[in-house]
């Protein structure tokens, strides 16, 4: 299978077969987490499931880790596999999770020196996102509490997206100023503290691909920054980088309904992923 066709079916077994995945449907929840578990078993991976209950389901982050040869701490990848209620969710986030999933088959065989960790979250979404108990959060709390050195954590949230309409980007107030009307870039987005880590992927990134990108490192108050897995890591003291399409600021179906896999740009999302496989195996190369 060529890797757009295996984004594809990644993200038509997520948003079209099993739908709308969160805690107020347990059942297809769990059914996600086996599939994902399936699909990096299939890549050749040990899962690791870090399980904990809420609202009286069980619920797991699912980990896999590529060791590193060195000592240059950990480059870690997450995106979050669950939706909000009424939305089957092939951008937010089936398309994530179907690029961690490839890029973690692309990084098997790589030589790192940096481990690299692939982690699919669950329950980023709204009440968690409010109130807490994300994945994430779980997540983050524990590896400080074991001292763990993530040098930074990208948050894979909404690859699917592009479009070369004119005006089809918007933005925070301000910014469509500065950055591109076109909505058919990847966007790399971090709060202040993890500016340097931005800028270093950024670079890694378009040092390996042609595809169009841009990046913001600013104010954690501004609408959007924050808004996914890597919030979690800044909470707790780690850089945290966002690599997303802009979800509301460009696709309209996000959180409705019609989140279906067939709105989704596969051709384009193939390109972002195999940058970001390129990215993560510069980065993890402590050069």
């Amino acid at each position: 299978m060529t890797l757009e066709s295996s984004l594809r079916a990644h993200v038509e077994r997520l948003a079209g077969e099993i739908g709308e995945r969160h805690v107020g449907r347990p059942a297809a929840l769990h059914e996600a987490a086996r599939y994902i578990r399936g699909a990096f078993a299939a890549a050749g991976f040990d899962v690791s499931a870090q399980a904990y209950e809420t609202r009286g389901v069980r619920c797991e982050n699912l980990e896999v880790t590529l060791p590193g040869s060195g000592k240059g701490g950990i480059v870690l990848l997450g995106a979050h596999y669950d939706t909000v209620p009424g939305s089957p969710g092939a951008d937010d986030n089936a398309s994530g999770v179907a690029g961690l999933i490839e890029i973690s088959r692309a990084l098997r065989a790589a030589p790192l020196q940096r481990t690299v960790k692939l982690v699919a979250f669950v329950n980023e979404e709204n009440p968690f996102f409010r109130l807490g108990e994300m994945g994430s959060q779980v997540y983050a709390a524990a590896a400080q509490r074991r001292g763990e050195d993530i040098r930074v954590m990208f948050s894979l949230e909404m690859l699917g997206c592009y479009t070369d309409a004119p005006r089809s980007q918007t933005y925070p107030p301000m910014l469509r100023w500065i950055y591109p009307s076109r909505g058919n870039f990847i966007a790399f987005v971090s709060n202040l503290g993890s500016g340097v880590q931005l800028a270093q992927a950024l670079a890694a990134f378009r040092a390996v691909s042609d595809f169009p990108a841009q990046g913001l490192a600013g104010p954690s108050f501004i609408p959007g920054l924050g808004r996914s897995d890597h919030r979690s890591f800044w909470r707790v003291g780690y850089a945290g980088v966002m690599v997303t399409d802009t979800a509301f600021h460009r696709y309209a179906h996000y959180h409705l309904p019609t989140d279906t896999p067939d709105r989704l740009c596969y051709p384009k999302m193939a390109c972002v992923v195999e940058g970001l496989a390129g990215t993560v195996a510069e980065l993890a190369s402590c050069r």
